[in-house]
């Protein structure tokens, strides 16, 4: 009994909806062969003249025709509204009075910090459900940050101790 307990503790929660999945899957599947098997053998399939796209429907023999629809012979004409281009056309406020471009400081700081912001994610509860930890057999995210800072200070003062031994040797030399 204590052994089906820690089974059922170990568990893994992402194997397991990936077998729930894969149960649907084969469920849906075999509907659709069930529906798929039903409709070829209780209809069927009409023909349709390929020579004229707006050709007639051969009927089946217990099938009612279909309601016909007037064709006409004139083009249809939709109507077309050009788009606007006042996006693309400059405000005067933007131009000074020798017709020279402003130069837009808020603007470029805005771009500026943009390309160093992180994109946002698309789903902002799995994020921090993977970084509380909430994964079985997954690190938090905070142990793996902590683990790469150190590994980069160790690196940075590694190489801070190499510089500092290749200066001090050039120096003895000369």
């Amino acid at each position: 009994m204590a052994s089906a307990k820690k089974k059922a503790k170990t568990v893994d929660p992402i194997s397991e909806r990936s077998r729930a999945l894969t149960e649907q899957i084969s469920a849906l599947e075999s509907e659709i062969k069930k529906i798929d098997t039903q409709l070829q053998h209780t209809t069927a399939p009409k023909f349709r003249s390929t020579a004229i796209p707006h050709g007639t429907t051969v009927m089946r023999k217990n099938e009612s025709p279909p309601a016909s629809k007037p064709i006409s012979h004139e083009p249809v004409f939709e109507e077309v509204k050009p788009k606007s281009f006042q996006s693309e056309v400059e405000p005067h406020d933007r131009y000074n009075e020798l017709g020279v471009r402003k130069y837009d400081l808020p603007a470029l700081w805005n771009r500026l910090c943009n390309h160093f912001r992180r994109p946002t994610t698309n789903n902002p509860r799995l994020v921090n459900y993977l970084a509380a930890g909430g994964v079985h057999g997954l690190k938090p995210m905070r142990y793996e940050k902590r683990v790469a800072r150190n590994r980069f200070i160790l690196l940075v003062v590694v190489l801070f101790l190499i510089l500092l031994g290749v200066i001090s040797v050039f120096v003895r030399n000369h």
